[in-house]
């Protein structure tokens, strides 16, 4: 029912469900469960509490939840929670978290981590997100779905990324990123919607127009924030994409990209 190489060592405490692969010269650590048909790749390490979903793949070298780098930490006992049909490239780290507010460090389903990528302590990544090569979380970062973040980017801590967003590579992103548009540079700022992703995703030309209203106002007139989110409800068609944007912009703790 499972295929366990030779080689490598799964500790007793780890459960494996049916179907699962582990590679030569990988270490399973107790404490560790594993979904059906999930496939761990060589010289893979896993250590205690984590869980990772069903049709997962974890390429080899990764390192999934090893204690967070955070000099806070004392060694309580926190988790990582990967959920369903991720794939986890090459040399990807993904630490547990702290005791701080989410307490744990969580990844949905369908995401794609690509080679080097970095996840810190109290990350939460939501579905359907790309992180390209060398794209690094730092701690307590919240990414929404289907966001897409270019390879060698570099995000602060406590940052958010709104959904459907879209960063350029070798970006430096230090405040939060709202949703549906595209950022890029260092420090990262916006260049418009993204409209090729939008399009892609099948969002109607009604709230395409709604978003690019929303924009214009929030982003492009010379009204102070406030001011343009009020114009923004009072004029701009009340759709739920519209409100999603108006209330993450409202809820950023670190103000956001320009």
């Amino acid at each position: 029912m499972m295929n366990i190489h030779p080689t490598a060592i799964v500790e007793p405490g780890a459960k494996l469900d049916e179907g699962v692969q582990v590679g030569p010269y990988s270490v399973v650590k107790s404490d560790v469960n594993i979904g059906k048909n999930t496939v761990i790749g060589p010289h893979v390490v896993i250590d205690s509490h984590t869980d990772i979903g069903v049709n997962c793949r974890i390429f080899q070298f990764s390192s999934i939840g090893t204690a967070p780098q955070d000099l806070k930490y004392r060694g309580e006992e926190t988790r990582v929670i990967i959920g369903d049909n991720n794939v986890i490239r090459e040399f990807v780290t993904i630490n547990r978290s702290t005791t701080a507010d989410i307490g744990m460090t969580k990844i949905g389903n369908n995401n794609l981590l690509m080679a080097y990528c970095h996840v810190a302590h109290n990350c939460r990544l939501g579905n359907f997100v790309v992180m390209a090569n060398a794209a690094n979380l730092a701690g307590h970062i919240d990414v929404e779905d289907y966001a897409i973040i270019g390879g060698l980017t570099g995000i602060h801590q406590f940052t958010r990324i709104g959904t459907h967003a879209f960063i350029g590579g070798a970006s430096a992103v230090a405040q939060d990123v709202p949703p549906y548009v595209t950022a890029s540079g260092n420090r990262a700022k916006l260049y418009g919607l993204n409209l090729v992703g939008l399009k892609r995703k099948g969002f109607s030309e009604e709230t395409l127009n709604a978003l690019r209203q929303a924009y214009r106002i929030i982003f492009r007139s010379s009204l102070i924030l406030k001011k343009a989110i009020e114009k923004v409800k009072a004029e701009v068609p009340d759709l739920p994409e519209v409100k999603h944007l108006v209330e993450f912009i409202e809820q950023s703790e670190r103000g956001v990209c320009r």
